[in-house]
């Protein structure tokens, strides 16, 4: 039952950033013609340069399906499962929001900057979930991915240059006549919507995988471990200090506990020793057993 619920957890927070996304990309990016990178901005650029009555959600759909395809094809486990379905996901709701609720011509309001805000924080966040639990929203990700493994080139530096090149692409557009148009507003927006998602994306991932770092220095270093180890199921480190002002034996207790753990240790650590010094530390990178994997 518990691991039923634990996955049933997972794919709820997993299709809720999925959400996320899809509301960002088709009632805030779309209408508005921004193209801050991915493949819905490849889709947004297709839809608006060819005469052909295919609908933004249907190029994506279609886009995706390729470069999934690609990807198993070319970097095999690479390409996982989670990617694949968050990605089919993603396209589907756009495809389905077509139908039920039409925004061809339309936008929420007459304010761009204020819908170019709400894309960035809804796809942003939705990112950041999806990059939590070891997914991704596929797309130029993908192609990334087949870039690095081909070049020298880093996952990220080949992600910006893809993004890039689409962002840039939304200063052109084509008349009802096949001319050429200049768009600098569109261009500007997508710009600047492309570096600030970048900064979105990293500050949510640390924000989400937020914990804190306790270092406790107390006379009563057994009842404090014992807790932590068997009540919050975290491992303690401790060695032996001396006060120099006083000349007190005391121990000092090193820890790290989630963020929604430390309201209750710290409450803990006062109520077994009040005059216990604890000093605390935010952090987002914890590498061990308990938290994220040992990486190379």
């Amino acid at each position: 039952m518990k691991k039923l619920l634990s996955t049933i957890k997972f794919f709820g927070i997993l299709n809720f950033g999925v959400l996320l996304m899809a509301i960002g990309i088709y009632f805030f990016k779309m209408p508005n013609g921004f193209a801050t990178g991915g493949v819905s901005g490849i889709a947004v650029i297709l839809h608006n340069l060819l005469p052909f009555n295919i609908t933004t959600g249907t190029y994506m759909l279609v886009i995706n399906a390729l470069l999934l395809v690609l990807g198993v094809i070319i970097l095999g486990k690479e390409c996982g499962a989670l990617t694949i379905y968050c990605t089919m996901m993603i396209s589907l709701i756009n495809w389905g929001l077509e139908f039920i609720c039409p925004m061809e011509g339309i936008t929420l309001t007459n304010y761009p900057l204020l819908e170019l805000v709400y894309a960035i924080l809804l796809t942003g966040i939705g990112s950041a979930i999806l990059f939590k639990y070891k997914a991704s929203s596929g797309g130029t990700d993908i192609a990334a991915l087949i870039l690095k493994k081909y070049t020298s080139m880093n996952v990220g530096s080949a992600l910006l240059c893809t993004d890039l090149l689409i962002a840039a692409a939304t200063f052109i557009k084509f008349g009802v006549d096949g001319e050429i148009i200049l768009d600098p507003q569109t261009g500007l927006f997508s710009l600047l919507g492309l570096f600030a998602k970048v900064f979105v994306i990293d500050d949510i991932i640390d924000s989400l995988n937020l914990c804190k770092a306790y270092t406790i220095i107390t006379t009563k270093p057994d009842e404090i471990s014992r807790y932590i180890m068997q009540d919050i199921r975290h491992g303690v480190t401790t060695h032996p200090a001396k006060g120099a002002y006083t000349g007190a034996d005391k121990t000092v207790i090193i820890t790290v506990v989630r963020k929604s753990e430390s309201l209750k240790l710290r409450r803990k650590v006062l109520e077994i020793d009040p005059n216990a010094f604890i000093i605390i530390t935010k952090t987002s990178e914890i590498m061990g057993k308990g938290f994220r994997d040992n990486v190379n």
